[in-house]
């Protein structure tokens, strides 16, 4: 709702509600400059603009007051709650609270005696308004003069004087080593700055955060996202984290899956000591149980202290314990005209460390200032401290009296509970009572849901009777906080069972909305309700969820409301009609849907086409998410090969090499295995390759066999063996079908009805190789025992008598679905045309990188439309989608064997570009009979390789031009130097050359990642195929990362000469090689501690353990030695 509904005396011709008309109509309003009174705040923080933007927009109409505000920070107003995100852009920018441009810097001017720096105005309100003064402290106030003194000799005068001064950090500064280089805290930008110098210092050590609150679990974030600490520790004191907002079993809950994220939390420790070396610096910890632990980092996240040095010193009164500046409930101080809000005041004693109390101060103030001529003044009361919270990625809650159970409520709705005398039973006796028994259980009666498997934890409390909710604190599932929080506050009498709240709290799909009534509370940080999101929506003021965000404050302090604002904001938006957009990417204004049908009736068969027909700007190279997802529309559609070059540049570097590429930058091999049936003798032809190229072998859970650790340039040696051996493409590179999982069904189980494994081989022969938006999964189980899982798949298939229920849109992996039934007792002959029918639906009609489980949730009614689509034909269409799967089964090939068979594909399988050598990049670590990678270290590479400051340049020859085509993807080709990587690109007839390595990881592939471009600035950048860190190519900018301001990459200079070579720029090889070599940063054994060092000790000894290549027989040869005797043709060997 908007500030002249929600504000009596804002609207012109609007009766005042006391009936102060005379004042309100009076020609005095808006005030002269000269008659206006001037407002002073002290601290530019959340809360001091939180006042001013109300003061703004209430004292719009009246001008009654012009805003002094004197901020000690250099910063403008920022979002302390976001302070995390600073570790991922560095840009005190974006956290501003305001736009940067709202403020304009003003020449000094004087203010009393002395000169005010740094002099800043709005320019977006009234002239004169607001001005700002940055980096300036107010040193003293003198409140019979009604004048402040600043650190920079001024004084300005005040008729009103706001403190939201804060508060700062708490540091034990009785602990030894306090004070010692490495010791921090984690309040200010400051603060932040001066973490992120420090770590960069100090890579691969042991940081460690005290203090298991709210705080203390942001600091650890925040030293976790640097990804410079070998690790990240958090000590606390108690139990449990969070243990001022959570019992001992919710805290326990967020233990755990905190612990699960990487984070190593210590409980029931306290710091005895820091610490030091000779250069007080921190070395360690020793806790006061005598244990020590060893870390060079340290950050106190143990609470805060009021800021109300200032106020003392000016003799304002002050809470002697606990600190903070006193106030009565209208916020005045002990001095009149003095107000204090946010975390400096102190309220009954209490001072109050959340955002949203102190933006309910600063509201009160802001309507009694402006409001209280026409309106009886307001009164701060209790706050509600509810929160609702993203913590390291686990949703946290508590509201209302949350620890009504263990403290006693502090108020009982529906009557005032006097103390009652137990019937029969005097006073005196009542108090021997509580002396030997303890006092009586609070009334209060707690309803616990506790499910350890999806980390769901919620404690619901109500009154004895059931019939009011007092309070209560969820983990893991919080869709119901804000129905909950407004039962509370409005000491609502429930009207179903308390069970209910637990039973029937968990819904599919987004947070339903419709259900909310327009004052319920959706952001606490700003006091936003869901009526003052719709009415932005419905006025037109707002068109997307950025405005709403600017418009409403909604969402930009902690964050944790944005699903519902963005439910509420779609839901209006369909309601008035208007569409919200599901574009593929800023290149197209068409959802993937919209282009398969363009491509598909427009005929439509390379990028250039589409981009022509369809894009935003026909010249546009697309990025990393359009050019995948338009590459599998042409494959799904004509099913050409995809190392093709017209679709070769639009592939993700899996379906470039026709593999999945791994951590180390080698690739696996999974030839396909249809149901799960194979024979011998391709167990033989699988076993050799592996055993011929040392590669890894798992089995996986599609029931074939996975062989890791292939070099790309054995891709073509390693397949021909394959294909050879009658083997081909399990497609597990691609977004296509993966494998049908079947039990032995009728084959050879007693109790199987049906013959799975017969029906799952034909299934996959017939799917295999079509390109879909997601991967899909099948299975196929013999009867009701369901050992093909095939209820948790794409489709699956159970045998009945009468032939096999047909089932749809399951899937494990991060977000599991059970499948749902589309067709029951379909007869074996009509199973592969309802299959056909459904797949192609989806194919046409989801979304990219769906998967048919949440298609099918967001179809309009869900399974029983498509029932309707798929068995009914309500659409029409059956045929048509049955012969568009028939010529697109039709046209199916196997990729290797045309890529073996083929001697340009053949050519793409090669290392570097100039050279036959090859390089390793990460180390192997022999396990289990087997080698296998070493584990990443944790930190990315910092280093500032885009400003590397080389001692001279030279241009070099590296490649042959013609190894290039000037396609409409560009091309690109990885060149070795010395023991240096280079990757050289090739777009649209221009040349550009980066290092080979990615920082992120440590990984050598930037050559095989995608080329994109941005529409509005006309950058390019090549996306890194491992985990799509983005670094640009050209310009000013050449090297850094658009999406991890971390990292970056040095660029070289090169340029194609008529000798037919591509030269690069480049320093001598020693340098080169000292920066940016493949030596230097290739990962090695021991950069990570191994997850199951300790575990491996506590197993030793245990009986039954062997190693595995052993054999438990008396004698026996184990692994190596039988295979040597098969393979040798002496006694015990095959007779073929």
């Amino acid at each position: 709702m908007s500030w002249a509904d929600s504000s009596p005396g804002m609207q012109a011709g609007k009766l005042p509600i006391n009936g102060h008309s005379q004042e309100e109509e009076s020609s005095q309003y808006p005030r002269p400059l000269g008659q206006r009174k001037k407002i002073v705040v002290v601290g530019l923080g959340m809360v001091g603009i939180a006042f001013i933007e109300k003061m703004i927009k209430m004292d719009a109409k009246r001008r009654e007051y012009d805003i002094v505000v004197i901020g000690e920070e250099p910063h403008l107003a920022y979002n302390r709650v976001g302070l995390t995100s600073f570790f991922q852009h560095r840009k005190v920018e974006n956290l501003y609270l305001n736009q940067q441009e709202w403020v304009r810097l003003l020449p000094p001017r004087p203010v009393g005696q002395r000169l005010l720096t740094l002099n800043f105005q709005y320019t977006k309100v009234p002239d004169g308004a607001l001005n700002y003064h940055l980096n300036t402290r107010v040193t003293e106030i003198h409140p019979s003069n009604r004048v402040v003194s600043t650190s920079t000799g001024a004084t300005v005068p005040y008729d009103i004087l706001v403190l939201a001064t804060g508060s700062d950090a708490l540091l034990p500064r009785h602990t030894p080593g306090y004070d010692a280089k490495g010791v921090f805290v984690y309040r200010t930008i400051e603060d932040l700055q001066k973490l992120i110098n420090f770590a960069d210092t100090c890579k691969g050590s042991t940081g460690a955060v005290v203090g298991g609150g709210l705080l203390g679990l942001e600091a650890a974030k925040a030293m976790m996202d640097l990804e410079t600490f070998g690790e990240v520790k958090l000590i606390e004191r108690n139990r449990w984290v969070l243990s001022r907002q959570l019992d001992g079993d919710a805290g326990g809950m967020v233990v755990d899956l905190v612990r699960n994220l990487g984070l190593d939390v210590l409980l029931s420790k306290r710091v005895g000591r820091i610490e030091v070396d000779g250069n007080n610096a921190v070395k360690g910890v020793l806790f006061e149980d005598g244990e020590h632990m060893d870390c060079k980092c340290l950050m106190f996240a143990i609470g805060i202290k009021a800021r109300d040095e200032l106020a003392r010193r000016s003799g304002i009164k002050c809470a002697d314990r606990g600190g903070g500046i006193v106030i009565n409930p209208d916020l005045m101080t002990s001095k009149e005209d003095i107000y204090a809000i946010g975390e400096c005041a102190s309220w009954e004693s209490q001072t109050f460390g959340l955002i949203a109390p102190g933006i309910e101060m600063a509201e009160v103030l802001a309507f009694n200032l402006t409001q209280a001529k026409v309106h009886s003044s307001r009164k701060f009361k209790r706050p509600d401290l509810s929160t609702k919270l993203k913590l390291l990625g686990v949703e946290v809650a508590s509201f209302g009296d949350f620890f009504a159970d263990r403290d006693g409520p502090k108020d009982m709705p529906g009557r005032r509970h006097a103390a009652k005398k137990r019937e029969g039973i005097s006073n005196g006796e009542a108090k021997v009572m509580n002396i030997t028994n303890g006092p009586p259980p609070p009334p209060v009666k707690a309803l616990t849901y506790k499910d350890p498997f999806k980390a769901v934890y919620k404690k619901y409390l109500f009154t004895l009777d059931g019939k009011y909710l007092l309070g209560g604190m969820m983990i893991g599932d919080t869709k119901d906080y804000v129905k909950l929080v407004p039962m509370v506050k409005n000491q609502k009498m429930l009207d179903v069972s308390p069970s209910e709240f637990i039973v029937g709290a968990k819904k599919d799909g987004d947070d339903d909305t419709a259900d909310l009534t327009n004052d319920t509370q959706i952001c606490s940080c700003h006091n936003v309700t869901k009526g003052d999101v719709v009415d932005v929506v419905k006025d037109g003021t707002c068109k997307s969820i950025g405005e709403v965000k600017s418009c409403t404050k909604a969402g930009t302090g902690c964050g944790g409301c944005m699903p519902l604002i963005q439910s509420i904001f779609n839901a209006e938006m369909k309601a008035m009609g208007t569409e919200v957009l599901n574009h593929l990417c800023p290149h197209f204004a068409y959802s993937r849907a919209d282009l398969f049908n363009i491509i598909y009736v427009k005929k439509l068969k390379t990028f250039p086409e589409v981009m022509k027909e369809c894009g935003k700007d026909a010249d546009s190279m697309g990025c990393e998410v359009c050019k995948p997802a338009l590459g599998s529309i042409l494959a799904s559609l004509y099913n050409q090969h995809v190392i093709d070059k017209p679709l070769h540049g639009l592939q993700d570097t899996n379906d470039q090499f026709l593999a999945n590429i791994q951590r180390n930058g080698t690739f696996s091999v999974i030839p396909r295995v249809a149901g799960g049936e194979i024979t011998a003798e391709k167990l033989i032809v699988i076993g050799t390759v592996a055993k011929k190229y040392g590669l890894y072998c798992k089995i996986t859970g599609g029931q074939r066999i996975d062989m890791f650790g292939a070099k790309k340039q054995d891709l073509i040696a390693i397949w021909t063996e394959l294909v050879n051996g009658g083997m081909e493409s399990g497609h597990a590179y691609a977004k296509s079908l993966r494998t049908v999982k079947s039990c032995v069904g009728t084959t050879w189980c007693r109790f199987g009805i049906g013959d799975s494994v017969g029906m799952a081989v034909r299934l996959e022969e017939r799917y295999k190789s079509i390109r879909s938006p997601h991967k899909i999964k099948g299975g196929v189980s013999g009867c009701v025992r369901e050992c093909a899982e095939a209820q948790n798949k794409d489709f699956g298939l159970i045998a009945t008598e009468k032939g096999f229920n047909v089932f749809v849109g399951g899937n494990g992996g991060a977000k599991p679905r059970h499948s749902e039934l589309l067709a029951k007792d379909v007869p074996p002959d009509d199973v592969v045309p309802i299959l056909d029918r459904y797949l192609m639906f989806y194919i046409r009609t989801a979304d990219r990188l769906q998967r048919t489980a949440r298609w099918i949730e967001q179809l309009p009614g869900g399974i029983r439309y498509l029932r309707e689509v798929v068995l009914e034909d309500k659409l029409g269409i059956c045929a048509e989608l049955e012969k568009q799967m028939n010529e697109l089964v039709g046209t199916f090939f196997c990729e290797w064997t045309e890529t073996i068979n083929n001697p340009e594909r053949r050519k793409m399988f090669q290392e570097f570009g100039n050279t036959n050598e090859t390089q390793e990049t990460v180390e192997k670590v022999e396990e289990r009979g087997q080698s296998r990678p070493a584990y990443w270290p944790k930190d990315s590479v910092t280093e500032d390789f885009r400003g590397t400051k080389w001692s001279s340049l030279s241009w070099q020859p590296m490649i042959e031009s013609s190894k290039f085509v000037d396609g409409p993807s560009g091309s690109s080709s990885n060149v070795k130097r010395g023991d240096t990587q280079l990757a050289i690109f090739k777009i649209r007839g221009k040349w550009y050359a980066t290092q080979q390595m990615c920082p992120h990881k440590r990984t050598f592939a930037m050559s095989q990642g995608l080329i994109g471009d941005d529409v509005a600035s006309n950058q390019l950048w090549v996306s890194c195929p491992f985990h799509k860190r983005n670094f640009l190519l050209g310009g000013d900018e050449a090297g850094k990362c658009t999406n991890d301001p971390e990292v970056s990459m040095a660029t070289f200079a090169v340029e194609e000469r008529e000798d037919g070579w591509v030269y690069l720029k480049l320093p001598p090889v020693e340098e080169l090689d000292g920066r940016l070599g493949t030596s230097r940063w290739k990962v090695k054994q021991g950069e990570r501690e191994e997850p199951f060092r300790k575990l491996d000790e506590k197993l030793k000894g245990l009986k039954g353990r062997k190693p595995f290549q052993d054999s438990h027989l008396n004698g026996g040869m184990g692994a190596e030695g039988a295979v040597r005797a098969i393979t040798a043709g002496g006694n015990g060997s095959i007779d073929w």
